[in-house]
């Protein structure tokens, strides 16, 4: 009974005494959820970087996507255990809209399978073993933070291992250039509507743009079954346009949200 005290007592010391590695700490941006511990931290470094903007393969050796954002900067990152009542999706989930509620552009998004291989996310992408878990327990985020700070980029990886621990990493890339126009995927666009139930373009105040217009047709265009308001001072041209883009006109109407962009909400 002593010895299975003794066990006891080991345990849970080892949890109340949990403490981040040396010198790490929490991304600004990024609020650290209630008892999460950072297991993993690397400081700012200066690097090439590539981020993937669709499902990872590997084919013939080669790491395969459809859709990347490359640059040169410096980059930051930090890996964090969660609590066991916690899961990685709250984790992820409450780092993206802390990300939006800054202004931060969603670029792109998958969950599960749709990633591709966790392996490659966690050994070929972030080069960090511990992200290493079950294919459909995996979410991946890339987003460009709001100016002044729109030359960098944050991507957020979660993923539960087999074992049941769950991990949040975090990582910020300052480039050294302008990183210019970065568009969204139209499969990201779709996840964003249906999760949130709207989508905020607050450049897209004027006529319509056709590269944007291809993205939200081929968007709204992956789900017929659903329908759409449009807000704002251009919202009927932008109405009009989707229609020419195939969008069946009956699935949209237009919406009284006071906004100088382009506000689409999802018609419950």
């Amino acid at each position: 009974m002593r010895l299975i005290s003794l066990l006891g007592l080991g345990c849970f010391s080892s949890l109340v005494f949990a403490v981040d590695v040396p010198a790490s700490h929490d991304l600004p941006q990024v609020p650290r959820m209630a008892d999460a511990q950072i297991v993993d931290y690397r400081p700012a470094a200066p690097l090439e970087r590539i981020y993937p903007m669709g499902s990872i393969r590997k084919i013939s050796g080669q790491l395969r996507f459809d859709g990347q954002v490359s640059a040169r900067g410096q980059a930051t990152s930090v890996t964090y255990e969660l609590p066991p009542e916690h899961s990685s999706t709250e984790a992820f989930t409450a780092a993206r809209e802390a990300l939006q509620k800054q202004g931060a552009e969603l670029l792109f998004w998958c969950q599960a399978r749709d990633c591709g291989e966790s392996s490659l996310w966690a050994n070929e992408v972030f080069g960090n073993a511990k992200l290493y878990g079950s294919d459909n327990e995996q979410a991946y985020l890339l987003l460009r933070l709001a100016a002044p700070q729109d030359n960098s980029l944050v991507a957020l990886y979660s993923i539960t291992r087999g074992n049941r621990r769950a991990y949040l990493h975090v990582e910020q890339f300052d480039a050294n250039a302008p990183l210019g126009e970065l568009l969204p995927t139209s499969a990201t666009l779709l996840r964003q509507l249906k999760d949130t139930g709207t989508l905020d373009f607050a450049r897209l105040g004027g006529e319509p743009q056709a590269a944007w217009l291809t993205l939200l047709s081929r968007g709204l265009n992956l789900d017929t079954t659903l329908r759409v308001s449009l807000s704002g001072a251009t919202a009927e041209a932008w109405r009009q346009a989707l229609v020419g883009q195939g969008v069946r006109a009956a699935r949209m109407e237009t919406g009284t949200v006071d906004t100088p962009g382009l506000h689409i909400e999802l018609l419950r």
